[in-house]
């Protein structure tokens, strides 16, 4: 009776509060033309429609209601672009507006967020720090200097490799992309000293970053319906707290120790990404443009979970997409052979003389990017486009994927091509709107120099010092090709795959 008396009184303030945000929106548009799109059902939109691959989903749904469409998502309006001309009116024509970023409930759960790059929506915060990023931290001549880390878990890498090359094992592929990117991060940011690759610090590094990309992604029906945000009906936010709560406090010791270590040396200098941080918040020197201890561990925050999953997820896909398509394999371990003493670890001033790697990284890219609706952005203010009307907090989503598949654009889009980037003048730079793995504009990613390095070096590493084959006799032509969305696209069935030593094996 107790629970009858419960649930009677919250299905009532349910469907009152429902109502009254339903009335509220109707009220706010009211005389504005929104970009056409399905009904969808009452308070759930098109969620059920749009199922678990909006990406897909929603590239069928512009085929009805064109390029520029309006879609519910609960009780929050989405417009979609799906067209090279739809996406410049919105990163680059209106980009200012545009600025904004939706943000999810889970990442709310995140100490400081609203300070960090990744969600600020533009303004003075946001543009000192992507100044930092773009002229200290990602600069070519900050990351030259620090290249010799990254070759070093290279060598790392290969020693790995060659363990289950000489005990005939296979290798998650998946997993140990995962370990590399981290450790060629962590020693990019904080040098050899700061993380060992075998300490618990650096393990236990891996379990936080997994489970908070794990829990970023599931669909959260806080996200949808904004008046229950306050209940974490799903126990997301809470959960995540934890090893957000945990990450930080890593984060914070390694910050420590730098700084203590400092202290004691003052003209002790790594030249890594810390020590430009921690030179960045001396107040005297830099005034306004300071950055606080909350600033430091909130890029470094960023670093971290932005760039090993979007790394790992892309090298899985050409890993797979090299043992799907045997011919294309044979054909770069050729470039690399011709172009690189065998034997020798591949090392960043190589990757130049390496076009046709190039090209697969990028058709890779092409036909999975990580992220297929981009990250979505929000309007700052109320934008007109194309005769339709944006009302301000409005969230937008670039489906990146219906773009690098259409035939409009790309020349058979569905076959894994990577000779049509050959002579071609498309970049990773985004500045073709038909391909924008990194973004563009103001909000394309600031690590793009530095996750194109480190995806071409493993890569290069990984062809050209050991041959694969599949597990257990399976063929080529019997590799699973499906992909599952989340926070990146990632492959539904991790691939693993057998190394053979060339020179031992």
């Amino acid at each position: 009776m107790e629970l009858q008396n419960f649930i009677l009184p919250s299905l009532v303030l349910l469907s009152t509060l429902t109502f009254l945000h339903i009335a509220k929106k109707i009220l706010m548009t009211k005389n504005k033309k929104l970009p056409p799109g399905p009904y969808g059902f009452p308070i759930i939109g098109s969620l059920v429609t749009i199922g678990d691959r909006p990406h897909e989903s929603l590239a069928n749904l512009s085929k009805t209601y064109g390029p520029l469409m309006t879609v519910k998502f609960g009780l929050i309006n989405i417009v979609v672009a799906s067209s090279t001309e739809m996406a410049k009116e919105i990163l680059q024509k209106n980009d200012q507006a545009f600025l904004g970023r939706p943000i999810p409930d889970a990442v709310t759960a995140e100490k400081g967020y609203e300070l960090s790059m990744a969600w600020l929506p533009g303004g003075p915060q946001w543009n000192k720090l992507r100044k930092i990023c773009k002229s200290q931290i990602f600069s070519a001549q900050r990351l030259d200097l620090l290249q010799d880390l990254r070759h070093h878990m290279m060598d790392k890498m290969i020693e790995q490799v060659d363990k289950a090359c000489a005990a005939g094992e296979a290798v998650h592929i998946g997993r140990l992309v995962f370990g590399t990117t981290l450790n060629l991060l962590s020693n990019t940011m904080f040098s050899n000293d700061m993380m060992d690759p075998k300490s618990d610090e650096m393990r236990e590094l891996k379990v936080l970053i997994g489970k908070i990309m794990e829990l970023a992604g599931r669909p959260n029906v806080s996200d949808f319906f904004p008046f229950v945000k306050a209940f974490d009906l799903q126990g997301i936010r809470r959960e995540i707290k934890v090893s957000y709560d945990r990450l930080h406090e890593l984060v914070d010791e390694s910050i420590g120790r730098r700084m203590k270590r400092r202290r004691s040396n003052g003209s002790d200098r790594c030249g890594d990404f810390l020590d430009v941080l921690l030179d960045s918040t001396d107040q005297e020197k830099r005034g306004s443009e300071a950055l606080t201890h909350l600033d430091v561990i909130l890029l470094l925050m960023d670093l971290f979970i932005g760039g090993t999953d979007t790394t790992t997820t892309t090298l899985e896909w050409v890993m797979t997409e090299l043992l799907h398509n045997p011919t294309i394999l044979t054909k770069v371990k050729q470039e690399l052979s011709q172009k690189i003493t065998q034997g020798k670890s591949i090392q960043e001033q190589d990757i130049p003389q390496l076009p046709y790697l190039e090209a697969i990284i990028k058709e890779t890219m092409r036909m999975h990017p990580t992220a297929p609706l981009l990250l979505p952005h929000r309007a700052e203010e109320e934008v007109e486009i194309r005769g339709y009307t944006i009302p301000k907090h409005t969230q937008i989503f670039v489906n990146a994927w219906s773009i690098l598949r259409d035939n409009a654009y790309w020349n058979e889009p569905t076959i894994f091509k990577p000779e049509r980037f050959l002579d071609s003048e498309i970049e990773f730079s985004g500045r073709d709107f038909s391909f924008t793995p990194f973004g563009t504009g103001r909000r394309i990613c600031p690590g793009l120099n530095l996750g194109v390095r480190m995806v071409s070096l493993i890569l290069a590493n990984l062809v050209h010092n050991f041959d694969w084959k599949l597990p257990n006799g399976m063929m080529s032509q019997d590799l699973d090709m499906n992909d599952k969305f989340g926070v990146t696209l990632q492959k539904a069935e991790p691939l693993v795959a057998v190394p053979l030593r060339i020179e031992r094996c």
